[in-house]
């Protein structure tokens, strides 16, 4: 088998544009830090609003008539069965089936940060956060609805429950990582070809593209 070696001045240049773009991922990640908390503020949801905490004043929903009859409602699941039924992306939510007190199964979106525990967490009484419906054709996502349906078909493809709002905050790490991975790609893709041009013009690498005034470096 014929091995292909990458060329030293090849390595250089993508080590030395590496580190660059580690450096500007660091300073981004302090720069996004500082924002973090405008962030979490901004997720943070006030009790009784949508996706907030339910408290003893929120109606306790039983069925889908209920659902439909009410403005704002939450749900009282046994232990983590409200995220135990099956789930899927539609669009940019995670939504789960959840198990109405009748039995009945419909997809929610849920604020985590919301959600009230009595008792063992597997085994006690979830309060949900303040929901709502939203009347939308979920069979319109055929990918979502067979990883949603996979034990079991929803009792409404009309409409799902919404009861994140505003909320559902991403840890600090989370909340950076895409940007700072994005600038340490683009600085390291970007200052690859500045170095490599740089060691041409002054003889120590061959050109990519030699210029027309010059002879082609006989350097391997």
């Amino acid at each position: 088998m014929r091995i292909h070696r990458m060329r030293f001045d090849i390595w250089l240049c993508l080590l030395l544009a590496y580190l660059v773009g580690t450096g500007a991922s660091k300073l981004t990640a302090l720069a996004v830090a500082s924002t973090y908390d405008s962030y979490v503020e901004a997720h943070t949801v006030a009790a009784g609003e949508i996706g907030g905490v339910a408290g003893d004043d929120v109606f306790r929903a039983q069925s889908v008539e209920d659902l439909l009859r009410h403005d704002t409602f939450t749900v009282v699941s046994p232990g983590i069965e409200y995220r135990n039924r099956g789930a899927g992306y539609y669009g940019n939510w995670y939504m789960q089936a959840l198990t109405l007190p009748s039995g009945e199964l419909v997809a929610a979106v849920y604020n985590l940060d919301s959600v009230q525990i009595e008792g063992s967490y597997y085994t006690g009484e979830a309060t949900l956060p303040v929901g709502r419906v939203v009347f939308e054709d979920l069979t319109e996502n055929e990918t979502f609805l067979h990883q949603i349906e996979f034990k079991e078909p929803l009792s409404r493809r009309d409409f799902y429950v919404d009861m994140m709002g505003t909320g559902g905050k991403v840890s600090q790490e989370d909340y950076g990582k895409p940007i700072v991975l994005s600038v340490q790609l683009v600085v390291t893709i970007l200052f690859f070809p500045i170095f490599h041009a740089l060691g041409a013009t002054i003889g120590i690498f061959p050109y990519f593209f030699p210029p027309k005034n010059k002879k082609e470096s006989e350097w391997d």
